[in-house]
């Protein structure tokens, strides 16, 4: 069977070509399992990252239902698993306390439509270009700043004014309320990590995240844990799907969320990108760039139509779909249907989880995003060290874009000088 090498350029969804090879009960039992085993992945995590982003758990949802199923159903991948991501939480977070979530759903909008006219434009190849010492650094810095925005409900810290958005005055601030601290709250934080990791060490094809936040949320109402939960602070989770609203589209609003929404774009080209790279690693795939960031595209404006969240290529739930034994795009695509069915049957379940142990679940995501052996790596040569340091740097200090910017202005120079940042795999 060809590995789809020779159709990578085209504009077709991947659905298309695996039904087209034939499509029979058993290869649907495989993806219904497999579908189901990252619908199990996807419930903790899509809250949690909504959390972390400053809005209601169940805007991750609904971007896993909406965002999940049309990546899968249009996408150019047929592994890839879309969704709320962790590398979005900074950007979302910072969108929602400068322009609230109407902003968010707005510049949601905006980006999808870049996105799809990228893939329309065939410039898909050319992000997946962007230097390895670019993509380690912006992924290390995530990384460090999902951890930090952990911080405060990892250790149930309370904080008489909002919590500060840069890294530095968001740690002064949760120093000065070390007070606060709740030892309850840290350590069902720690359990949760800890039980994660050995869940994933010893039983990998088990649903860790689910398990330990059900253990930790069963433990929070037997024994009346002095803990925040889901719906201490956001009330219950609607059952169901919300009205389609179109986005607010004045002009003089576009304009000043259009810096917002191409940070959304350019992440989310290269989150998908690598997410859609790592699935063709695993399963000796090709995928269809062009086509992924067309569906990339279409499904954020969708989402935004029910107010969900940035939706990208999910590394973490896409390992997993793969892993599971997923055969086509159809996995996906049942993954959404699970979700929601979650939705509408079990949604006030949601409301006992603490908030800790949602903070302990995006820990271990943050010390799994880290590409740590990567950045050790490439520290040993000053010219990709520069590179990875540069863009670590203004990420972490700055924003994104400028950090992905510096980085790969850097690299430009020293290929355009001859001497050239080491590649992955060197």
């Amino acid at each position: 069977m060809p590995d789809g090498t020779a159709t990578a350029h085209l504009l077709r969804p991947k659905l298309l070509t695996t039904l087209s090879e034939g499509y029979d009960f058993p290869k649907f039992q495989r993806d219904f399992v497999a579908g189901l085993t990252v619908a199990v992945v996807a419930l903790p995590l899509s809250m949690a990252i909504a959390v972390a982003s400053g809005v209601s758990p169940e805007r991750g949802l609904y971007a896993s239902i909406v965002g999940g199923f049309l990546v899968s159903a249009l996408g150019g991948s047929r592994f890839q698993i879309g969704g709320p991501a962790g590398a979005f939480i900074l950007l979302v977070a910072a969108a929602v306390t400068k322009f609230g979530i109407e902003g968010v759903v707005t510049a949601m909008l905006l980006s999808g439509v870049m996105l799809t006219l990228l893939g329309l434009s065939r410039l898909g190849s050319l992000i997946r270009h962007i230097p390895h010492a670019v993509t380690v650094g912006f992924t290390c810095a995530i990384a460090m700043i999902i951890f930090s925005s952990q911080l405060k409900d990892f250790g149930g810290i309370r904080l008489e004014s909002p919590e500060p958005g840069p890294l530095f005055p968001k740690l002064m601030a949760l120093g000065s309320h070390l007070h606060t601290l709740n030892p309850v709250a840290v350590g069902l934080g720690i359990s949760v990590a800890v039980i994660v990791m050995i869940v994933r060490k010893y039983k990998p094809l088990w649903p860790g995240m689910l398990i330990a936040v059900a253990l930790a949320s069963g433990a929070s109402v037997l024994l009346h844990l002095p803990v925040e939960t889901i719906g201490a602070r956001f009330g219950d989770i609607p059952r169901g799907m919300p009205h389609p609203v179109l986005p607010n589209l004045q002009w003089d609003y576009v304009v000043k969320i259009l810096p917002t929404a191409f940070s959304f774009t350019l992440l989310g080209a290269v989150e998908s990108l690598l997410s859609a790279k790592i699935a063709d690693g695993m399963s000796s795939r090709k995928h269809r760039s062009n086509m992924e960031l067309v569906a990339q595209g279409i499904a954020n404006v969708a989402t935004s139509f029910f107010g969900g969240i940035c939706v990208t290529g999910t590394i973490a739930r896409t390992a997993t779909n793969v892993r599971a034994g997923a055969v086509s795009p159809v996995s996906g695509m049942l993954h959404a249907v699970f979700v929601l069915i979650f939705v509408v049957a079990a949604a006030q379940l949601a409301a006992f989880v603490p908030l800790s142990a949602l903070a302990g679940l995006l820990t271990v995501v943050a010390w799994n995003m880290a590409e740590k052996e990567e950045f050790v790596r490439l520290m040993r040569d000053w010219r990709s060290a520069t590179v990875l340091l540069a863009t670590f740097g203004v990420t972490i200090f700055s924003d994104l874009t400028k950090g992905i910017a510096a980085g790969c202005i850097l690299a430009a120079i020293f290929a355009a000088t001859k001497r050239p940042v080491a590649e992955e795999g060197e």
